[in-house]
């Protein structure tokens, strides 16, 4: 029976990696490579400056936390978490989470092409911006935190994680440095190497492993992820009510497209990794058991 819980959790994880993959493939290809893709984006960039006095402080100081250092001292302390807790596969597998998901962040955001279709003129030199790199970090820590801290503190640490690289995402955006699709493909990223990292944990599991149901946190990633799901609606009604003035450039818009382009943009962002901080806490029981004795 334990033989084949594992892995069923192992197909699972598979169907996961693969859906997120294909996701990110179209987040790619529409927001990237179609002209209404790119006037969407630029819309919540645009729309970004309404309020963007009040705000820019906060945001500023977010976003200029997230370096390199801090990433490697996030990647130090949540390995020592799992080293204390006696899981060495854990620890390897949580830095080479962090690590696999900002590498191929980085790497793709240099080698993908941005083609252009005149509706960013003021960006058009920067090229390619996707996916996030600010929110590939906070996301990778947030998920890997879910993964090495005990049963007890899962939830808040979900939570807590969720809404940090939530609101990383969302501060890339109101600052102009990323464009919302940018910060989804992050997210999808992430939670591609989160199921590979699942499948590493499932391989390196022990035998005295022991699958307690009370340690599931079904309620609290039902919560969470019918959160995301509400907030991924929205989004898709915004930015479906949005695309039918897709006609007018960004720059010419009133101010309520712009606002509606920004807060649908925004709450796409927060539903994606609400969605993916979910998945992870529905079945991170399976994969970082309790040791029997």
């Amino acid at each position: 029976m334990r033989e084949t819980a594992r892995g069923w959790t192992a197909v699972w994880l598979v169907v996961l990696a693969l859906a997120q993959a294909a996701a990110l493939l179209l987040v790619w290809r529409f927001a990237v490579h179609t002209r209404l893709g790119q006037w969407l984006d630029t819309v919540a960039l645009t729309g970004n400056r309404i309020g963007q006095d009040r705000i820019d402080g906060p945001v500023d100081r977010l976003l200029n936390a997230m370096s390199v250092v801090s990433l490697l001292v996030a990647t130090a302390v949540i390995g020592f978490i799992a080293l204390i807790r006696g899981r060495k596969a854990l620890a390897v597998t949580a830095t080479l989470l962090i690590a696999g998901a900002n590498l191929s962040t980085q790497l793709l955001k240099h080698y993908l092409i941005r083609p252009d279709f005149g509706v960013d003129p003021e960006r058009a030199a920067a090229g390619n911006s996707l996916p996030s790199g600010h929110t590939a970090v906070a996301a990778s820590v947030a998920v890997a935190l879910i993964l090495v801290l005990p049963a007890k503190l899962r939830v808040l640490g979900a939570y807590l994680g969720a809404g940090y690289a939530a609101a990383a995402g969302v501060a890339t955006l109101s600052a102009g440095w990323h464009r919302p699709s940018d910060a989804v493909a992050a997210y999808l990223i992430v939670g591609g190497w989160t199921a590979v990292g699942g499948l590493v944990l499932l391989f390196f599991q022990r035998e005295r492993a022991a699958i307690s149901p009370g340690d599931a946190h079904r309620l609290a990633a039902t919560v969470l992820g019918l959160a995301g799901l509400l907030a991924l609606v929205a989004s898709g009604i915004a930015l479906t009510w949005l695309a039918a003035r897709s006609g007018t450039p960004a720059d010419q818009l009133a101010r309520r497209p712009l606002f509606i382009g920004y807060a649908g943009s925004a709450a796409g962002i927060a539903g994606t990794i609400a969605v993916v901080a979910a998945l992870v806490l529905a079945v991170v029981h399976r994969l970082v058991p309790r040791y029997k004795g």
